[in-house]
């Protein structure tokens, strides 16, 4: 259903209502009271931000990747830096994409972020481009706390905050990597909060989680962490809080067994713009970076074809096939066949939230069963026609090993709905075997434009057929059937989060068989070994509270489908039930018991 403006935050208000109390009562913190729309308020439309300009020479990013240097006049910086918050702050569901990118040298500016804004240093190592000032996010923009805080993200720099302390007031879609902060930082700032995801992070000081729900910390090293409520993964990380699951929620993995950091843009000591590739790493603990020089491979801009709003798939297919990798500077780019890789180890990198749109129902992105392709810092949203799916890595029955060489998608983001209708079978298939997924929100919108049970459709968030396959971070929420089908052996899933959907009509219309309801989490009844730990889902049936899934996970009873640290929780005061956590064990979530934990299964 299509909705006004000013109601655009009330489906995702339940979440809210229904948790507001449990998670003052666990953090200590006071909520911020929900504002509400002064009816027939028109809101003030601001400047647009200055288009960028790059010097001859350097590399044609297009208006909207701003690159600073520490020479030009920090009010210039400041300026631009506050044009470009002041028109993405409310913008949720708008068109505008910007990076906002720092050369190496020091800035004494405040940089806020808002939607489909990434902010990113070009240093080789994050101490290159320091801020002195405050880096971070605000809530309330919308007077909901940060519960749609997406879509916004910030790495490799070194921040500076002259209070001591950051604010990264955030939910899902967002990210804060390589980032070597010299204070500390909190994850709300007392409003409503569904966070989130740190990576490959130095926080000297304090992380206080505040309000957050949930949050996955991976291959990062803290001062100290303070602060729990539902669910809260730690994988890899000095200084993270032993596991504690239930009592306080703490779930911590010592070691990242398999992992490569995100590609990222720098600018090397001869001034020439390269893409460095982090190389594939084997048990892990802490980041990439300190105190050592990363590894990797650079690969230098002349090797990337320049992608600009406006160019076709034709075109973007044509530098694929030359041999380019890709990079897609800030925009929306309409698809009319799907993106296909074929070669192997080719990086399809976007800045500033570059947002694909599938025409006619097609496939976005298609990946070949090649090695070591790494696909990051996309959004994919879906168009009016289903495709099926969104995002493919493998055709279907691929079966060569990718273990010395895996692909990846990092900062990979999907949404159906919320910006118009949009309609998805399965949102990302994973046929490739050893795949790695790092920071993944997989979105059937709650909220915002074509919304509704019959506008925007979409059957299964993630399937993955390939073994071997590594999610870290996982967010998944709304979808019509399962949130994730599971069918490859030797899965392995470090935190996932998950909503069912808000707006099943009745029970009949939602049954898995002769399950009441789909499962959040299912894992095909075949497979004989699987291990995740730090799960949680999360129900509110807002159109027939007497709904119930009977299990948030469905999984094979043998020894090798193992799960740790698992919630489950009925909102909206109990407004629906999940009925057990795993297959016929723990629970129930509902209105006398809102909330389940569960500290292993088998």
């Amino acid at each position: 259903m299509s909705e006004h403006p000013d109601q655009t935050l009330a489906r995702r208000s339940f979440l809210a209502l229904g948790s507001g109390a449990a998670l003052a009562a666990t953090s200590g913190l006071a909520l911020a009271p929900e504002a509400t729309a002064t009816p027939g308020q028109t809101p003030q439309t601001p400047k647009a931000p200055p288009a960028a300009t790059h010097a001859a020479g350097q590399p044609g990013f297009g208006p909207n990747v701003h690159v600073f240097d520490s020479a030009t006049g920090t009010a210039d910086i400041q300026a631009t830096l506050d044009a470009v918050y002041a028109q993405q702050r409310g913008s949720q569901f708008g068109t505008g994409r910007y990076a906002l990118l720092f050369k190496p040298g020091a800035y004494s500016v405040d940089v806020k972020l808002g939607y489909y804004t990434q902010v990113a240093g070009l240093g080789l190592q994050p101490s290159g481009a320091s801020i002195t000032g405050s880096l971070g996010v605000e809530g309330d923009a919308h007077g909901n706390g940060t519960l749609v805080n997406f879509w916004r993200g910030a790495e490799n720099l070194n921040a500076v905050p002259k209070s001591g302390a950051d604010t990264w007031a955030v939910s899902q879609a967002t990210y804060y990597r390589r980032i070597y902060l010299l204070g500390d930082l909190k994850l709300s700032d007392g409003g409503y909060s569904s966070g989130g995801f740190i990576a490959d992070c130095q926080i000297t000081g304090q992380v206080n989680s505040g309000t957050q729900q949930q949050w996955l910390t991976r291959n990062s090293v803290l001062g100290s962490w303070v602060g729990s409520n539902w669910n809260f993964v730690f994988v890899g990380t000095p200084g993270a809080p032993a596991t504690t699951f239930p009592t306080p929620p703490y779930t911590s993995v010592p070691d990242t067994p398999v992992i490569c950091e995100k590609p990222f843009l720098y600018v090397d000591s001869d001034g020439a713009y390269q893409v460095f590739v982090p190389a594939v790493r084997t048990d892990t603990r802490a980041t990439s970076w300190e105190a050592r020089r990363p590894e990797g491979t650079s690969l230098p801009i002349g090797e990337f074809h320049l992608a600009k709003p406006g160019e076709t798939a034709a075109e973007l297919n044509a530098a694929l096939a030359q041999g380019k990798h890709l990079l897609l500077t800030p925009g929306i780019y309409h698809v009319d066949q799907p993106l296909k890789v074929t070669r192997a180890n080719t990086v399809v990198l976007g800045l500033g939230y570059a947002t694909l749109i599938p025409d006619n129902g097609v496939t976005a992105l298609d990946v070949d069963d090649v090695d070591g392709v790494r696909v990051a810092g996309l959004l994919v949203d879906a168009g009016p026609v289903a495709s099926d799916p969104l995002v493919r890595f493998g055709p279907d029955g691929s079966r060569r090993s990718h273990a010395r060489n895996p692909s990846s998608m990092h900062d990979v983001f999907v949404r159906v709905g919320g910006a118009g209708v949009g309609k998805a079978k399965r949102c990302v298939l994973v046929n490739s075997n050893d795949v790695l997924i790092d920071n993944m929100w997989l979105w059937r919108a709650d909220h915002g434009t074509g919304v509704g049970w019959t506008a925007n459709t979409s059957d299964e968030g993630l399937v993955v057929n390939g073994s071997g396959v590594l999610a870290y971070g996982l967010f998944v929420e709304h979808h019509q059937k399962a949130q994730v089908q599971w069918n490859g052996e030797g899965g392995r899933t470090y935190f996932f989060q998950n909503e069912m959907p808000y707006d099943p009509p009745d029970q009949a219309s939602w049954m898995d068989g002769t399950h009441r309801g789909f499962p959040a989490y299912a894992v095909g009844d075949h497979v004989r070994t699987h291990e995740a730990w730090g799960l949680g889902s999360y129900c509110i049936f807002a159109e027939d509270r007497t709904i119930v899934s009977d299990r948030a996970i469905a999984a094979p009873r043998r020894p090798g489908v193992r799960f740790h640290s698992m919630i489950t929780f009925s909102l909206g005061g109990g407004q629906g039930t999940i009925a057990h956590v795993v297959n016929d064990t723990g629970g129930p979530s509902d209105a006398v018991t809102g909330l389940a934990m569960l500290k292993s299964y088998p």
